[in-house]
């Protein structure tokens, strides 16, 4: 079906990914966005009280070093500035007309900066990142008449830098990712069990019982999954044995009433009525057990595929009122069971032998193709009436037959029904349509050996 939103097919591709990256990366943008948030929220917030703090250091250490250098005596002032400048890394310069000043970036920051500065220092206070090409925390304050410059190291003023800040935030991003693929894996393992499971029931194979244990949920859905499993195979087995039990119970009357007929004195027209009624039911009763076959009973092995098409072909090509176009590649080989296929094949012409023959000669002409490309490709097509559109999704139910008009024999209606059973037990697919040019094509395909 065409989407209704052509845009869609640019999505992501991830978003067309399995369940398990699907939520790693829905947990990975969750956790980016919830981290940007929060740094743009921690930024906002601890504006103002750092720009206090930073204030505050300016502010003390403008009157820590105007008050040492007011009270020590003229002669021990070199000395003092010296070991400002060594242990605290303040230095002390004159402030001339002549300075080649640099302006700090007028950021947010700097300008509530500058405001509680100048609130305390007076409003002639300035501010400098550079000054005579020496970079730094530069503050102008005075002395009496005197013009001074204190500068200081921007590591004093600064708390985290950024590279600090980029490193928690990766570590914390890290930290999420690994955490989100345990998460994404928690939740999907258990899926990816019942899908697993699902898949070999699909196919016809036996399925591990899953593991009940895990959260609730998890236990509940796979505990009523298991007993799921357990009634299929239950209700697998009672069938067998009934089909079994009524083949072995019918089939003692059918042969009883046909050794009757040849010993009876009768027309021959009437015995060979009643003795094609006896083959008919005896027929019904074997595709009755043929459909019932588990599927995992089957032993498969390598055998010629191309041998065994050239055979049924053959053999069906020595009837009367039939005639076989035929395109068998040679020594083409499969992983299957031989009398399967054959059997395959030959349910596929007899069902064409019964509604498929041309209109106006009665005569079944038949396109059988056998031929290897990414798999293994049969195509089998009549050239009958084909089908109705509307009937050909319900031709591979069970007890589904053509309409009395099209019809040209009785049948349980398991054929087709058989066929598509032999398909999936050699892990194969089954497509039908009817032709361009009419009658019905039937296209199986088979994984090539391996």
């Amino acid at each position: 079906m065409p989407s209704v939103f052509p845009s869609n097919s640019y999505r992501l591709t991830w978003l067309r990914s399995g369940l398990f990256w699907r939520t790693f990366f829905l947990l990975v943008l969750l956790v980016t966005a919830s981290m940007a948030t929060w740094f743009i929220s921690f930024k906002l917030v601890e504006r103002k009280p750092r720009a206090q703090q930073m204030a505050g250091q300016i502010i003390s250490t403008v009157a820590l070093t105007r008050a040492a250098l007011t009270h020590s005596a003229f002669d021990k002032r070199r000395e003092l500035l010296i070991d400002l400048a060594q242990d605290e890394g303040i230095r002390i310069y004159p402030l001339e007309t002549t300075d080649q000043i640099i302006a700090p970036d007028a950021s947010v920051f700097m300008t509530e900066l500058r405001q509680l500065v100048r609130g305390k220092l007076g409003s002639a206070t300035q501010f400098a990142q550079e000054v005579n090409g020496d970079s730094g925390f530069w503050v102008s304050f005075s002395i009496e008449q005197d013009e001074y410059w204190l500068r200081l190291e921007q590591e004093r003023l600064q708390s985290e830098s950024g590279l600090q800040i980029l490193g928690w935030a990766l570590s914390t991003l890290l930290l999420s990712l690994i955490a989100a693929a345990f998460i994404s894996k928690f939740i999907n393992d258990p899926l990816t069990r019942i899908a697993k499971a699902t898949r070999l029931l699909a196919q016809g194979k036996h399925a591990e019982p899953l593991p009940e244990a895990g959260a609730k949920e998890i236990i509940a859905t796979n505990r009523s999954f298991n007993q799921m499993m357990q009634d299929l195979a239950r209700i697998e087995t009672d069938r067998v044995i009934i089909l079994a039990g009524i083949s072995h119970d019918l089939r003692t009357p059918i042969t009883r009433m046909q050794l009757e007929i040849e010993m009876a004195q009768l027309d021959p027209s009437a015995r060979q009525g009643m003795q094609a009624d006896l083959n008919q039911m005896d027929e019904i009763i074997r595709q009755f057990l043929e459909y019932a076959k588990p599927l995992e009973s089957l032993t498969l092995h390598h055998f010629n595929l191309s041998q065994v098409c050239q055979q049924v072909v053959g053999d069906f090509r020595r009837a009367n009122e039939l005639q076989i176009e035929a395109n068998i590649s040679l020594n083409l080989f499969m992983n299957g069971n031989e009398i399967e296929i054959r059997r395959l094949l030959n349910n596929l012409i007899e069902n064409a032998l019964r509604y498929g023959r041309t209109a106006k000669t009665e005569i079944l002409e038949l396109t059988f193709s056998c031929t290897q490309s990414q798999q293994i490709d049969i195509i089998i097509r009549d050239h009958g009436m084909g089908i109705p559109e509307a009937e050909i999704a319900s031709l591979l139910r069970p007890f589904t037959r053509l309409d009395s008009s099209r019809s040209q024999a009785n049948g349980s209606g398991l054929g087709l029904a058989i066929v598509e059973r032999i398909v999936t037990r050699h892990q194969g697919s089954m497509r039908l349509s009817n032709h361009d040019d009419g009658g019905l094509e039937i296209h199986l395909q088979f994984p090539l050996p391996k």
